[in-house]
């Protein structure tokens, strides 16, 4: 099972696209995560989740879904504004580093700013960086794909609870002097990777579709449809890329190994000054499997 996190329902509706079998899993503290299995790929399951914006419903819900389903992999996909120039609607960024940019000191003439960073999972930087070579992934992409396939940037990210819409407010000039190697800004991938981070070292990466150039013209770049290419790009490379990883072991045609054998415990109790209390017979544990 892997898991992918969404914050709005353009990149759910995204997700879902490349699912079959999709069936509601409630949680108990009323979450409701839709499971279904990758057309075409039987032995990939995948847990989709809409979080809503920002970081902290972010990184409470990944926490919930690594406890929920132990995932191989979680994978945040989403949508991001673009901070280069060079980048273009629709381009996919895996984060390869993830600040999170509100965090520092402020002082009278001044802000200093104190970040934090993730880095992308090793191996799953490794299958991701694999996907471009030859272009296998481009099978998942929508068929009507106008102006050619998508770029794809291995690049750090800049995220906080912010909509980003300028290239020359004191956001935007901050992260242009103290966070310079961040190509797109997002919402909630420093929440997940916090969580992700906190949650036993779980495998996880974001994938993000540039849907505007945080310019003041993100209004313009949505109604055009950026969001929706940019969502259905990023959906479609995380896809590739959970396809590109061992398939569950629960899985039709999967390599998990017979359970192992059931102890029989047998057992004679003897009470204090020897009086005999009765004797158990064939007492079965079970047995046992890790989370």
């Amino acid at each position: 099972m892997n898991v992918i996190m969404t914050a709005l329902p353009v990149e759910h509706a995204a997700v879902l696209e490349h699912l079959v079998d999709v069936r509601p899993h409630r949680h108990r503290s009323g979450t409701v995560f839709d499971v279904g299995t990758v057309a075409g790929h039987p032995g990939h399951r995948v847990a989709v989740v809409e979080t809503g914006a920002g970081t902290t419903t972010a990184a409470a819900l990944t926490e919930r879904a690594n406890a929920e389903f132990t995932p191989a992999a979680m994978v945040f996909v989403g949508v991001a504004g673009g901070l280069r120039d060079w980048l273009m609607i629709g381009d996919v960024v895996v984060a390869t580093k993830i600040y999170s940019y509100q965090g520092g000191r402020s002082e009278d003439d001044e802000f200093l700013v104190r970040p934090s960073a993730w880095s992308v999972s090793h191996r799953l930087d490794q299958e991701a960086r694999r996907l471009p070579r030859g272009d296998a992934w481009h099978s998942f992409l929508p068929d009507q794909v106008e102006g050619g396939a998508p770029a794809v940037h291995f690049e750090a990210v800049a995220v906080g609870d912010v909509v980003l819409n300028s290239r020359v407010s004191e956001l935007a000039q901050r992260l242009h002097k103290s966070y310079n190697d961040a190509v797109a800004v997002d919402m909630e991938s420093s929440g997940f990777a916090h969580a992700a981070h906190l949650g036993d070292q779980v495998r996880a990466v974001a994938v993000r579709g540039i849907s505007d150039f945080a310019d003041g013209r993100k209004a313009t770049a949505d109604r055009e449809g950026g969001q929706l290419l940019a969502a259905r790009n990023a959906a479609a490379f995380a896809i590739a890329l959970i396809t590109a990883l061992e398939p569950d072991d629960d899985a039709a045609g999967g390599n998990e190994p017979p359970p192992s054998p059931v102890p029989t415990i047998r057992n004679k109790n003897i009470a204090r000054d020897n009086a005999r209390v009765g004797q158990q017979n064939g007492v079965n544990f079970g047995s046992f499997r890790g989370f």
